[in-house]
């Protein structure tokens, strides 16, 4: 028993899993440091492009992210994880090498729609991977592991990139993220060809085919009355599930041009905004995650969504550099209390013996979230001026917080 515990242990940290993890980070490094830092101030100083063109140029990564998001799976029983990863992060690298040097939006556009191709199967590879090595012991160790590399990746990314960020300068940035893509590509070619479950799982991969066999619309339709069987919620959860997604997704556009443009911080500045807000909130997680567990989902929704409506109806009026740290820091502790009890409120939702097909779905709605609301704030930056992004923003969580108050909770409304 104690050698089975320790080969299991082994193998929770094996090359393959090693190589998995590296992926993620520097991926979601590459991918943070463009999204959030570079692309807003790049296009808008250096190609001269319109906020609206900017939010369809970011609502074009998560288009590209959404629309692979279904198939993936099947992808990887197919072809294996070394083809359906390298072909990703092939895609991302060549995302990257084209927005370096191009100066036309329309290529600025597919280049963002290329990288939510490519890093469509990040999270799918990797989740069924390291979960697949760990098995049923070891899959919380393991996921805590992934969860570490990916907010790694997300909150380094864009801090790290504005110290090779100059004055309206970019060459070294995209000059050290096509460096990191290289060394991913590298990674990727190390790993197996087949999964070890598209050898084992015989029974699995007979079914998918039956139903890839069945015509598109047959697909789809079966797909959605499985969801439609596994739900009981109520129809408010799913505009909530879009509202929360959207309201994020307004800031993901204009929050860096409004450092730089508007509030006129150097680099290493934005920097410290960034990890402001950004530390509270992963600082703030876990206690908040326990206290969750203990109390229930609602208290937090009504403190994190009124915390973070606040902050942002009051942000593009503060008068001083202190007073802005403090709203940022608010909204971080906003967004810790909100992730954890709206996670556990959606996971409340799904029967557990459904987890796969009803995640899917409700994962789909928040994309379109995502999709949508940088496209609307570059409408609104562009017509109303800067403020209108942030009190839109603001507002769509003054309506969450209303319409939370209408969901059921269930009595164990935990995380399953």
């Amino acid at each position: 028993m104690i050698l089975r515990q320790k080969w299991r242990k082994n193998q929770l940290f094996s090359p393959f899993v090693i190589e998995l993890l590296i992926i993620m980070f520097i991926v979601e490094f590459v991918k943070g440091a463009l999204l959030i830092t570079i692309l807003p101030v790049y296009m808008k100083t250096g190609l001269g492009a319109s906020a609206f063109i900017i939010g369809w140029t970011l609502a074009a990564q998560y288009i590209g992210d959404n629309v692979l998001r279904t198939p993936v799976g099947w992808i990887i029983d197919k072809l294996g994880y070394r083809t359906t990863m390298l072909t990703g992060v092939l895609l991302t690298f060549i995302s990257v090498i084209l927005m370096a040097t191009t100066s036309q939006y329309i290529w600025m556009i597919v280049g963002c729609a290329l990288l939510g191709f490519g890093t469509a199967p990040l999270w799918p590879c990797v989740i069924t991977g390291t979960t697949e090595v760990a098995g049923e012991d070891g899959k919380a160790t393991i996921m805590s592991v992934v969860y570490m590399a990916w907010l790694s990746g997300v909150g380094l990314g864009p801090v790290a990139i504005n110290f090779f960020v100059g004055e309206n300068h970019y060459s070294t940035a995209f000059r050290l993220l096509i460096a990191c893509m290289t060394i991913v590509v590298l990674v990727a070619l190390m790993l197996p060809r087949k999964s070890s479950t598209a050898d084992v799982a015989t029974e699995k991969v007979l079914t998918h085919a039956k139903i890839q066999k069945a015509p598109i619309a047959q697909r789809i339709s079966i797909y959605l009355s499985e969801v439609k069987r596994s739900l009981s919620v109520s129809p408010l959860m799913f505009p909530a599930m879009f509202a929360q997604t959207f309201a994020l997704g307004i800031l993901t556009p204009i929050l860096t041009l409004y450092a730089k443009e508007v509030l006129k911080l150097s680099s290493f500045e934005y920097s410290m905004f960034l990890i402001a807000g950004g530390a509270v909130t992963v600082i703030c997680l876990v206690p908040m995650g326990k206290w969750v567990d203990r109390r229930g989902i609602r208290p937090f929704l009504i403190a994190g969504f009124t915390i973070s409506a606040a902050a942002l109806l009051l942000f593009t009026y503060a008068k001083s550099m202190t007073i802005l740290y403090v709203l940022v820091a608010l909204l971080g502790i906003g967004y810790a209390f909100i992730i954890p009890s709206w996670n556990a409120l959606i996971a409340s939702a799904i029967p557990p013996e459904k987890r796969g097909a009803v995640w899917g779905f409700f994962l789909t709605i928040e994309g379109l979230g995502m999709i949508v609301g940088p496209i609307v704030s570059g409408k609104l930056w562009d017509v109303y001026g800067y403020h209108a992004p942030f009190l839109m923003s603001g507002s769509v969580l003054v309506l969450l917080l209303v319409l939370q108050m209408f969901i059921s909770i269930p009595k164990k409304g935990m995380v399953r």
